[in-house]
């Protein structure tokens, strides 16, 4: 197997000889390529382990995070609340929310694996009220 170093060394000692129309396509191919393969490599990871998902269905935020999300929202209430405090507080709900999606993906996967009902699971792993509720 060739080492990745040598394999660029050897791609950049091509890419040289090329000329100019040709290293134009060159360099838009390998655009290409490196798109495809960050693609590849931001695509979710397909769960099929249950470990897995019950680790998303189970994360929330810490203790300290949820008492500062609690004082920012009630900053927010009372109209006491700064920009910078605002700011932060949006930061919050933003993060709940991305949790809250991928504990309800977590949740439908789940049921499937399980093959029961995701009323059931919602009954077993959410708690009565939400954080942002």
């Amino acid at each position: 197997m060739v080492i990745p170093t040598e394999i660029r060394q050897r791609a950049i000692a091509l890419l040289e000889q090329l000329p100019g129309e040709s290293l134009v396509k060159a360099v838009e191919f390998l655009e290409v390529l490196t798109s495809e393969a960050l693609e590849l490599k931001e695509a979710p990871k397909p769960l099929a382990n249950e470990a897995a998902l019950l680790q998303i269905i189970q994360k929330r935020l810490s203790s300290s995070e949820q008492d500062r999300l609690d004082y920012l929202r009630s900053l927010n209430e009372s109209g006491k609340i700064t920009e910078v405090e605002h700011q932060e507080l949006l930061m919050y709900i933003e993060r709940v929310e991305q949790q809250d999606a991928e504990r309800a993906e977590a949740l439908i996967k789940l049921s499937q694996l399980r093959s029961c009902e995701l009323k059931t699971l919602i009954n077993e792993y959410l708690p009565s009220h939400n954080n942002l509720a």
